[in-house]
């Protein structure tokens, strides 16, 4: 089995404001690349900047410093909402820097030598903000202004010289691409749009500009630069030190197991980067997955619409683990998510407040009192014991095909109800009352202990900073998590000492309770 992962995340424009959908985005990739490293994967993760085009140029313009300078001061705000989002990329990527820029002109060249590149002239409508060219069929008229329907952007009319790729030729071979590779394009509801949108014809691309100068230049021609999505998605080659396909991440890590990306991009990913690929002769990623927008109101998040929730905001209010979780749990993964403050608060008081940390906090405070704070050591596991902690083992493969299908719907799921059912057995089987029968009531405590080391354990690519302080009950590091442990039922060792852990999560004092 291939046990080597490339998780990407989209290359962010940068912004000064990230904003919850950047957050979203990188969480939702952390939380997949996390769980691939505790099943036994050798993972690389990679985020980072998009820095070129003539967005970039203007906003240097407008500040009236050196596009460089800009984009340096600017992405510094991308490698900081790394670490304050506690992701573990492995690496960071910008388009500005040489080993980006080289892998760039080298896929250029590749393409002109195959014949997939021509001089022509560009005429239509471009939209600065999107960085991408529309067709008539794609706009709309608002108040004399012409806008993208699909963003809210405005285009204006570009008419230059340009290169163009000639993307009309990888028409049949895309659809047929699609249709050997059903799992390419996730999930199904994009895949459908982006067949159609091949289906209903694919004219030739143009990927040079000469009317502006901040980006990438065309080998052997200073007078263009290389379009800003063609220079962006080959960064998902470049940080693997590509065109060295003799070099070890590239050798271990292309194709990439998985693009995450938001649906607004899904056409440059689906359509225009297989089709670069397939003409560059260059083997294609395994998936592409575009997942929905962040939403405020029925709106998506955008500087322009002025409706952006900053999630440096919340995470200083609420913390990030909460932040992490809700998002998780609460937006249905491919689907567009509303998130609101009470929905979170809620999330925080019922699910991680009253669900997990009381779970742990109960069981830990009845071991310190009952078992002379250590891990039961003689114990009688019944009927109802096994079938609560077999679960666990029952679901392992399930939960590896979710996993690879990216439903982490069904993950989440598995989560919740098996925090209810453990507090309701710890409930119901009431070892309070077995003090007359101390292995019965060292078994009932065992027993929620292993359930709060595996839930724990499955619970760490969510909220790992929560589930590691849970984990302290144990003495149990970070390096030794293991998905393949969630199946033993006598993982913790008898007689081992227990630890007390503070509060994981205080209550949120609502306003109307």
């Amino acid at each position: 089995m291939d046990k080597n992962y490339y998780i990407t995340t989209p290359i962010y424009y940068p912004s000064a404001n990230p904003h919850m959908g950047h957050a979203y985005s990188s969480i939702v990739a952390d939380f997949f690349a996390r769980f691939k490293r505790i099943d036994g994967y050798k993972v690389h993760f990679l985020t980072g900047t998009d820095e070129h085009g003539l967005k970039i140029q203007r906003a240097a313009e407008n500040k009236k410093i050196d596009p460089l300078k800009f984009c340096d001061e600017i992405s510094q705000t991308f490698r900081d909402l790394s670490k304050t989002l506690n992701l573990t990329n492995t690496d960071f990527i910008r388009t500005t820097e040489q080993r980006h820029i080289k892998s760039v002109q080298n896929l250029w060249d590749k393409l002109k030598q195959n014949d997939e590149i021509y001089l022509s002239k560009y005429s239509g409508w471009y939209s600065v903000s999107d960085e991408a060219f529309y067709n008539e069929d794609e706009l709309e008229e608002i108040a004399g202004k012409k806008i993208a329907i699909s963003s809210g952007s405005t285009v204006e009319w570009v008419d230059e010289e340009s290169f163009f790729f000639r993307l009309s030729k990888w028409e049949k071979p895309l659809l047929k691409f699609y249709e050997d590779n059903p799992d390419f394009i996730c999930p199904e509801s994009k895949r459908n749009e982006v067949i159609s949108f091949v289906k209903n014809g694919l004219k030739d691309l143009s990927i040079s500009r000469k009317s502006f100068s901040w980006g990438i230049k065309v080998p052997n021609n200073d007078d263009h630069v290389i379009y800003v999505w063609l220079d962006a998605l080959t960064n998902y080659l470049s940080a693997l030190n590509y065109p060295d396909t003799d070099d070890e991440l590239f050798k271990n890590f292309w194709p990439a197991s998985l693009h995450l990306i938001g649906k607004d991009i899904l056409r440059f990913h689906a359509v225009y980067w297989p089709a670069f690929l397939l003409a560059a002769k260059i083997e294609l990623p395994k998936k592409v997955y575009g997942h929905g927008w962040i939403l405020s109101g029925e709106e998506k998040m955008s500087k322009s619409k002025g409706n952006i929730l900053d999630p440096i905001d919340i995470i200083k209010r609420y913390g990030l683990d909460p932040l992490r979780y809700y998002l998780i749990k609460e937006v249905s993964f491919g689907n567009d998510g509303n998130i609101s403050q009470d929905r979170l608060e809620d999330c925080i008081n019922s699910d991680l407040a009253n669900n997990y940390g009381n779970l742990c906090q109960r069981v830990t405070s009845f071991a310190v009192k009952n078992c002379d704070s250590k891990i039961p050591e003689k114990i009688d596991f019944m009927k109802q014991d096994l079938e609560i902690l077999n679960k666990f083992e029952l679901n392992k493969e399930i939960i590896r095909k979710k996993i690879d299908e990216q439903n982490i719907n069904f993950y989440i799921e598995f989560i919740v109800n098996s925090l209810f059912d453990a507090n309701k057995y710890f409930n119901d089987q009431e070892p309070w009352n077995k003090k007359n029968n101390k292995i019965r009531l060292n078994t009932i405590v065992y027993t929620t202990l292993e359930i709060v080391r595996k839930l724990s354990f499955l619970l760490y690519p969510i909220i790992p900073n929560s589930s590691l302080k849970a984990l302290d009950i144990f003495g149990i590091k970070e390096s030794q998590i293991k998905f393949s442990t969630i199946s033993e039922n006598k993982y913790l060792k008898h007689g081992q000492k227990i630890n007390m852990i503070d509060i994981l999560f205080k209550k949120i004092e609502k306003k109307n309770d």
